[in-house]
């Protein structure tokens, strides 16, 4: 089980991290199509005893993959085959658009960290719709118990105006809630310019009602909506979002994006200075959103769900999030130091603790 870690340090530092993150994804997705993963489903598999329903929709586990990892969908049946509760895609956006330029992903090593400026690289809303669609009929007939969930995020294409952003995300909506078993607001992405302006009560109330409305509108049924909100909220503003997301029955928040601090990192100044700009997750985040946690679960209704995700690294973390108020949580950074068995392992001790 240990033996990832090793080719991660061996193989996989001496490679671009942009190049060793497709490497390792078509690799599991290539066991998928294989079978192998499918072979292996039962070892994989959280434990019954894990299940939780969670916005009227039934979970096989409380621990999933965050948005990014897969953001064109293409890998939803594989990464539900290794153990994760459900797997966020995206962020879609919708135009197709091909990112910011390389480099775009980067290590931080000594941090378990990684600084991203990808900038919602995807092939459209459109595109990757189709895929969900296949995905999720998929999952439906695979799985005879509770199946993995599929949550789709959905993000401001870049050359869109700051105005005109509620008609682009009503693209990806249109195109896109139909097939999710729940559907992501990010307006808290730092690498699409000016995107996070969209955090505001006053742009954020027309953007997640009218999307709300679209997407139950489009698919004859409720589609659990949330917003994913950054860890660089001061507590007013967070006080703002919870009011705005109680007054408007959101079904949940997801907490937190990445942050543009760079504080107490252990990596070498220099080297993260020559980095530059761009989203930190990973470890260092852990504090930071575990603390938005606490504050958003006293000031939103119970019934509102909290996915908490920022710095998870273990089924320690992911005890202390659910202790915390979170219904759910997500992992993602640590996927790329742990590997394949990330999933299974964290579900393994968390069952162990029930």
């Amino acid at each position: 089980m240990r033996i990832y870690p090793l080719v991660f340090k061996h193989v996989f530092t001496k490679m671009d991290p942009e190049k060793a993150h497709y490497f390792a994804f078509d690799a599991i997705k290539l066991m998928q199509r294989v079978g192998l993963t499918k072979a292996s489903r039962k070892f994989f598999a959280p434990d019954p005893k894990l299940q939780r329903t969670v916005m009227g929709i039934d979970f096989p586990s409380p621990f999933g993959l965050a948005a990014g990892f897969d953001k064109g969908a293409t890998g939803i049946l594989a990464l539900s085959d290794i153990g994760f509760g459900h797997v966020e895609i995206g962020t879609v956006t919708g135009q197709a658009q091909p990112g910011n330029p390389l480099p775009r992903l980067f290590r931080l090593v000594d941090d378990r960290a990684v600084i991203n400026r990808m900038g919602f690289n995807n092939e459209g809303a459109e595109v990757v719709a189709a895929r969900v669609a296949t995905a999720r009929q998929r999952l439906k007939s695979d799985y005879a118990g509770t199946r993995p969930v599929i949550g789709v995020n959905i993000g401001k294409t870049k050359l869109v105006e700051l105005d005109d952003a509620v008609g682009d995300y009503l693209q990806s909506t249109r195109q896109l809630a139909n097939h999710a078993d729940y559907l992501v607001v990010n307006v808290s992405s730092p690498n699409t310019p000016g995107l996070r302006l969209l955090q505001s009560v006053e742009s954020l109330r027309p953007l997640l009602s009218e999307v709300g409305q679209l997407a139950d509108q489009v698919s004859g049924r409720h589609i659990p909506l949330l917003v994913k909100i950054a860890p660089d909220l001061s507590d007013e503003d967070l006080v703002d979002v919870a009011t705005l997301a109680t007054e408007l029955g959101l079904d949940g928040i997801i907490a937190t994006n990445t942050t543009i601090g760079r504080e107490d990192l252990s990596s070498d100044a220099a080297k993260v200075e020559e980095i530059g700009a761009g989203g930190l997750s990973g470890a260092p985040l852990k504090e930071r959103s575990l603390e938005v946690l606490r504050q958003l679960r006293e000031l939103v209704p119970s019934k509102m769900a909290i996915i908490s995700v920022g710095g998870v690294e273990n089924a320690a973390d992911v005890e202390t999030r659910l202790a915390a108020g979170a219904d759910l949580v997500q992992g993602y950074t640590a996927f790329l130091y742990e590997g394949p068995f990330w999933a299974r392992a964290i579900n393994k001790e968390l069952a162990s603790r029930r």
